[in-house]
């Protein structure tokens, strides 16, 4: 197999966790207006909390991104 096309293989494996971070952003926002419609009281630590939760997700998304982009732009 040639080097180039296992680099491409390998950058396209790397990205399958943004498969993840997706449905889990989906999920994430989903459940906060859900939850917010039930009981709009508790909007401030809803909001706050589940920004946290977004931020650890688009973590994971940019982690994959960088590994992709190593894998492809390195010797």
């Amino acid at each position: 197999m040639d080097v180039g096309a296992a680099k491409v293989i390998g950058a396209g494996l790397a990205v399958l966790p943004l498969f993840g971070v997706g449905l889990g952003l989906g999920k994430l926002f989903s459940s906060l207006v859900k939850s917010i419609a039930r009981n709009p009281s508790t909007k401030n630590d809803l909001v706050s909390t589940s920004m946290l939760c977004f931020a650890l997700l688009e973590s994971i998304a940019l982690l994959a991104f960088v590994v992709a982009m190593l894998i492809l732009f390195t010797k």
